[in-house]
């Protein structure tokens, strides 16, 4: 059971826990993904993807392919190489997952690369076809697999460190230190929804169905592709099957169905195999940590150092760099991080949900336990003494901080006053008993987007934006903010998003979504309240009526907190970012919340169980505690994952991966989670945009590693460091 009630009724100043706008287009049936849409004479496309880490193609051998019936033409960087223009990656101002030219040359940058697209009458000849693809290849066969290969290439980025005051003087006289290192593995998303394009030209304007979380990037970095002007694109992509970073930005699959779009003809539609989405998209890379701590007998911390290692490709180098976050969490005033890329030969990483904060999360909040048994502490009490309304980086106050309530009420409905701290000390059976906490952050971050109202006199509301919906519940938010300030039934309100002919959005992602899009919404209800001359929570319908308009219809944009004067320009060319956590002048704003979760791990077998998990958060103004409750909940479980089962395990031989499919890519199934519970604080923070929004995407995944890590201690007495935590690690 995941609890009691599917949610929680609303408290404070949340808002009503209505009924998802989409459930039943999606249960039926009826919700229409890219991949459905069904065009006339689509032609098949299917992907042919390298089988070397690195290296040169020296020639291809197409005949058996081209002798298959029903195909029409195979696309190499010899046909069509020079067509897709380069642009640079997203880490470097542009649009693109990646710098890799599609189809661009005959250089291998690594394994699944795209090397040769087949084009076909059935998606049957396709597969078929690629598959008789031969392929000569000038192999280089010293590869940098990993972050501990001799052939990886370490970069410190003087841009991400920080210091303040003297850590190594700190440290080396504090009574009281903890000097560890914490690893966490590759990872992949693998969304239900697979990785899917279908293009279409009529005349000299293209149509793209994809699944995107930020159709404003795809239309202006395809542009950019293919030579032409951005307005000749629309992107369409009313809904997406699970995304959390992986559909995130231009991938390089996108240019090259658009290519062989034009130049058959005829709409071509590509679906790629699960293995191919290993590497045709971003993944979480693996990380490697190094924390030292140290504190007085009392628990105060007077010395901390956080330095990270992450892997990145050769092509595009890319750090999430958690170590700004981590650093301004607790109290402490001599304090050093910094951040290191390792390139490798293998694609380029990507944002995977709490892209840095998951894996940093990971070592600090394991290493803040193991500090607390060092000093015979309470886990919740250390983190008390060390709590604080002021960063210690840069001394700015936080918008708001409610960690300590969160810890205290997860505390209370997890029952931790019957926690014995000895480790071993608990046991039920054959099981042994182990209860671990841990904190959870998140930035707030909100950026610029723009939204379009229209009221009617018969009482029905129709709201747009080009925002994107990954289950999350964005149509229901769109729904749900212009009927509170409209003052209309929610079922009055029609909702349009997920196509770059609406007003722009931001990206989805980051958290931000909500707290993008609904200061745009609610600042066209008030244009709207404006022209009827009324205030807000007067009658809008009576005054529409007085008025003697029919329809009255408001755009209106959003510029997000911090944000220069010009970035709503730059909305308009798909270039728009988050902005805030730790990057504003004057403050800095997180979502805050607290992970417990208790595992039993057998005495003779080690065989891991997590029977419960309860996690506290306090996320600003929660507009509908039922989509939000469901996203904390999923993100819990998503961390059960990342500590006990996911790991993209790397051939060493070639950089490939060994599990590239659901058979072999272990996630949690139900039997693995039986009570998840979420409990969420009411907070009041207007502080971080109009709506007093923070985000509920991201943040349940933080801490739920090293909670299990630090209830795996508590009990066997092994401190595990390493992700993920698997029975064979435990008497290792």
């Amino acid at each position: 059971m995941m609890s009691e009630t599917l949610f929680p009724e609303p408290t404070g100043t949340m808002g009503q826990a209505v009924p998802r706008y989409e459930a039943r287009a999606k249960v039926t049936g009826g919700a229409n993904y890219p991949s459905d849409v069904r065009l006339a004479r689509t032609v098949h496309a299917y992907l042919h993807t390298s089988r070397i880490g690195r290296g040169t193609i020296r020639g291809f051998d197409l005949e058996a392919a081209r002798a298959v019936p029903g195909v029409i033409d195979i696309l190499t960087h010899e046909t069509i190489g020079g067509q897709v223009r380069p642009v640079p990656a997203i880490y470097a101002g542009g649009y693109a997952s990646d710098s890799v030219l599609p189809l661009g040359s005959a250089e291998i940058a690594h394994w699944g690369q795209p090397i040769a697209l087949v084009l076909a009458e059935t998606y049957e000849a396709a597969r078929e076809a690629a598959n008789r693809i031969g392929v000569s290849y000038e192999e280089h066969r010293a590869l940098a697999v990993d972050l501990n290969s001799d052939q990886a290439s370490p970069q410190e980025l003087e841009p991400m460190a920080l210091a303040v005051g003297d850590f190594a003087a700190a440290y080396d006289t504090a009574p009281v230190t903890i000097d560890a290192f914490y690893t966490t593995p590759a990872q992949h998303q693998n969304p239900m929804e697979l990785f899917a394009t279908q293009c279409v030209w009529e005349g000299d304007r293209l149509t793209v169905y994809e699944p995107s979380q930020y159709v404003n990037n795809v239309k202006f970095g395809l542009a950019e592709q293919l030579g032409i002007d951005a307005d000749r694109i629309r992107v369409i992509s009313t809904y997406v099957g699970g995304a959390f970073g992986a559909k995130g930005f231009l991938t390089q699959r996108t240019a090259l169905v658009a290519v062989a779009a034009r130049r058959l003809g005829r709409p071509v539609k590509l679906v790629a195999t699960r293995e191919q989405g290993f590497t045709v998209s971003g993944y979480r890379a693996e990380s490697r940590h190094h924390v030292q701590l140290g504190a007085d007998r009392d628990g105060q911390l007077t010395a901390m150092r956080h330095e990270g290692w992450e892997l990145t490709s050769r092509a595009d180098t890319v750090a999430m760099a958690g170590v700004s976050m981590t650093a301004r969490l607790y109290a402490c005033p001599n304090i050093a991080g910094r951040v290191n890329a390792v390139a490798a030969d293998r694609s380029t990483p990507g944002f995977m949900r709490a892209p840095g904060e998951m894996p940093y999360a990971f070592a600090l909040e394991t290493a803040l336990d193991e500090l607390a048994y060092e000093l015979d502490m309470d886990p919740i009490e250390l983190r008390r003494v060390n709590d604080t309304q002021t960063e210690p980086v840069g001394g700015l106050p936080y918008t708001s901080r409610s960690l300590m309530r969160c810890f205290d009420e997860a505390a209370a409905a997890f029952g931790w006053g019957g926690r014995s701290p000895q480790p071993g000390s608990m046991r039920d059976g054959d099981w042994l008993v182990g209860w671990g906490c841990a904190g959870a952050f998140y930035p707030a971050y909100a950026g610029d987007s723009a939204a379009r109202v229209r009221l009617s006199a018969d009482g029905r509301v129709h709201v747009s934006s080009a925002g994107h919906e990954l289950g999350q519940g964005m149509y229901t938010m769109m729904a749900q903010v212009a009927a509170e300030e409209l003052g209309v039934p929610v079922d009055r309100v029609t909702v349009a998003l997920g196509d770059t002919d609406l007003p722009p959005a931001i990206v989805a992602g980051g958290s931000a979504s909500t707290a993008s899009v609904a200061p745009a919404i609610m600042a066209a209800c008030d244009a709207i309240r404006g022209r009827l001359g009324i205030e807000a929570g007067s009658d809008v319908l009576s005054a529409l009526e007085a008025s003697g308009i029919g329809t009255i219809e408001e755009f209106a944009e959003s510029r997000a907190p911090g944000n220069p004067p010009d970035s709503i320009q730059r909305l308009y060319r798909g270039a728009a970012s988050p902005n805030g956590g730790v990057h504003l002048a004057d403050r800095v704003q997180f979502a805050l919340g607290a992970q417990f979760v208790e595992v039993r791990v057998h005495a003779r077998t080690r065989e891991i169980r997590l029977p419960r998990a309860i996690g506290a958060f306090a996320a600003g103004r929660i507009i509908n505690p039922r989509t939000a409750h469901g996203q904390l909940v999923g993100g819990m479980i998503w961390g059960i994952g990342s500590a006990l089962h996911e790991h993209s395990e790397i051939d060493g031989r070639n950089a490939s991966y060994i599990n590239a499919n659901l058979a072999d890519y272990l996630l949690p199934v139900n039997a693995d989670v039986i009570d998840v519970q979420a409990i969420m604080v009411p907070e009041e923070d207007r502080l971080v945009n109009s709506a007093g929004v923070k985000g509920v995407g991201e943040i349940g995944v933080v801490g739920v590693a090293a909670a299990i890590s630090n209830a795996v201690f508590h009990a066997t007495g092994r401190r595990l460091r390493d992700l993920p935590i698997r029975l064979e690690h435990i008497d290792a």
